[in-house]
């Protein structure tokens, strides 16, 4: 787990992401298992994970053979495999920068969120170097290149929604389920945000943030969202169960208001019924 001073970082940085501080810290968690450093020749240096077929296919055609022959570079994924210590990968990582250093770099992922340097330009760092150099500045950093991220990757409503299959899809690969990520995000949300906010950006945050209410949930806020639906004229029942004409409501709602009609009641379709509030709707 991450101690205090990092999960107040990585919760200020959620809060100017507009997302819940328990939500990035539930995808960090999983991300590097709660560490965000490892002791590299006496320094703390970020997690990394060698990607061998980055490697063979970003190295020049006149070098592909001698990576071969040193068992650094391989055509399959996970045909290089990954030493157990960040040591020797960090030790495998100065092999191949002898043979290209630009290419070696971006073979890697760095940091807490696992990110590839390959990425690099579409991130737009100057350099891989630059990349590097923030997953190695700090938690702080490397969290804001995760953040980067998932800003280029337009998975920010994937995580105020709190899709964990979703944001896993696309930010792990279709093999997701393999490795639970969607489970493991839930189960790390679910644990944040039982602890509560934190700082006051984190309270701030939360304040700011609606829930978000899908199929399945009943409470009050389920009966208070049918109310506010039934005002401005849609046909739904205020029992305080989100079931299946719950969810037709609200797509639509969201239809009629160029919104995403996927019947989840996240942030966006919360502020136009706010705002809509007090206007005399047409049933």
């Amino acid at each position: 787990m991450f101690d205090e001073g990092a999960e107040q970082k990585i919760g200020a940085l959620a809060a100017k992401m507009r997302v819940e501080p328990a939500a990035l810290l539930a995808v960090a968690e999983v991300e590097s298992a709660g560490k965000a450093f490892d002791t590299v020749d006496g320094k703390q240096m970020p997690l990394i994970r060698w990607e061998g077929h980055y490697f063979y296919r970003l190295l020049p055609q006149s070098l592909k053979k001698t990576a071969l022959t040193k068992g650094l570079a391989h055509p399959n994924a996970g045909g290089v495999p990954n030493p157990k210590s960040q040591q020797a990968r960090y030790n495998l990582l100065e092999r191949a920068k002898q043979i290209d250093e630009v290419a070696a770099l971006s073979s890697c992922s760095w940091g807490l969120g696992q990110v590839m340097g390959a990425h690099w330009s579409w991130l737009e760092y100057p350099s891989v170097q630059s990349l590097v150099e923030e997953a190695c500045s700090s938690i702080v950093g490397q969290v804001q290149l995760m953040s980067k991220f998932i800003e280029h990757s337009k998975l920010i409503d994937e995580l105020q929604d709190r899709d964990w299959a979703g944001f896993a899809r696309q930010y792990n690969g279709p093999s997701y389920k393999k490795m639970s990520y969607d489970t493991k995000m839930a189960a790390a949300y679910a644990r944040h945000k039982a602890a509560g906010p934190s700082t006051k950006a984190d309270l701030e945050s939360e304040e700011d943030t609606p829930t978000v209410l899908r199929v399945g949930m009943s409470g009050v806020e389920i009966s208070q969202l049918q109310e506010q639906l039934r005002k401005l004229g849609y046909t739904v029942n205020v029992d305080g169960d989100f079931g299946p004409a719950t969810k037709q409501a609200v797509k639509k709602f969201q239809e009629d208001h160029s919104l995403l009609a996927d019947g989840i009641a996240g942030p966006l379709t919360w502020s136009i019924i706010e705002r809509l509030q007090g206007t005399p709707e047409e049933a």
